[in-house]
């Protein structure tokens, strides 16, 4: 009788999502993904399914990541609403390991690189942006309440200019720039939005 294939789901998930948001979902190979994770062909397609399915299952996986910063930042109600924005920025980006700020970010990196595939794919990339987003739009409607939103800037523009930051700044942290420099950018823009 063989053996079950034993294995720690989530560390198995965090490899490979590591391993695509190095590489990319195309440079991924499947040869690649089981390398890192440590199990054969055959416990990845019964465990995980093809590579477009366990890649779905990465992009979940890095998105209860996003969760836990969005809860520690933007949607915690103890926070005013420019120092909940600040902390997102942090803890997304400027306080992030360098070997995972040298990665960028998964979403920005997928949503670049996704319209060369599965159209489903594309749909969780942008629904993860999109709650990101509405976190972000409703502390700037917090801060427009309380009259801390610069005069003349409306919080639609408000939030897509936090939004193209974010990418902007996910971009760079992959070009090197060093944690110092970003941070400055993200006080610069919030500066100029109060």
């Amino acid at each position: 009788m063989a053996r079950p294939v034993e294995f720690e789901y989530n560390d198995v998930l965090t490899n490979a999502m590591e391993q695509f948001w190095r590489e990319g979902f195309e440079a991924s190979s499947v040869q690649k993904l089981l390398d890192v994770t440590g199990i054969n062909r055959g416990t990845l397609y019964n465990s995980f399914g093809d590579k477009d399915t366990f890649f779905k299952a990465c992009l979940d996986h890095y998105n209860k990541l996003v969760a836990k910063d969005l809860d520690a930042s933007l949607n915690n109600a103890d926070l005013a609403p420019w120092a909940a924005i600040e902390r997102y920025f942090d803890l997304a980006v400027i306080s992030v390991t360098n070997k995972q700020r040298g990665m960028g970010c998964l979403l920005v990196n997928s949503l670049c690189e996704s319209i060369n595939y599965n159209k489903d794919i594309q749909k969780i990339v942008r629904n993860s942006f999109v709650v990101v987003r509405k976190a972000l739009l409703k502390r700037i409607k917090d801060a427009e309440k309380a009259g801390k939103l610069r005069k003349g800037v409306s919080a639609d523009f408000a939030v897509e200019a936090l939004m193209n930051l974010l990418y902007g700044l996910r971009v760079n942290s992959r070009d090197a720039k060093p944690a110092k420099q970003l941070a400055e950018i993200v006080k610069f823009t919030v500066d100029s939005l109060q």
